[in-house]
């Protein structure tokens, strides 16, 4: 694990450093050789060198966003369309249930093809 990642989830109020803590150990298990790194301020998961994930907590959510997510079925209220589709996007917000094994199956279905 990146020193750098668990830097920026440690530095998050208590609420966003556990579903942070939670994203990234449903990501390293959904992809046991996965990268991790800080880019442009935020956590970023790669995959044999390309983006798969990225977590950003802003003000009130932690939003997780996959990569090469075309395939990936946007589901209204859970998970959103960005831009051309490639992207996928989930915002949670404080107190929000969370289903981590959807979203591990989204990463997975996202990550096959890199």
């Amino acid at each position: 694990m990146a020193d750098e990642v668990t830097r920026y989830i440690d530095k998050l109020p208590p609420w966003q450093s556990d579903i942070c803590r939670q994203l990234r150990a449903m990501i390293r298990t959904t992809i046991p050789t996965v990268d991790e790194q800080i880019q442009y301020g935020k956590p970023h998961f790669l995959k044999n060198g390309r983006h798969a994930a990225v977590i950003h907590a802003g003000k009130n959510k932690v939003s997780f966003m996959l990569f090469n997510a075309a395939e990936v079925d946007a589901v209204k209220g859970v998970l959103r369309s960005m831009g051309n589709g490639e992207r996928k996007t989930v915002d949670i917000v404080e107190g929000q249930d969370i289903d981590y094994d959807l979203l591990a199956d989204f990463l997975a279905k996202a990550s096959s093809g890199l």
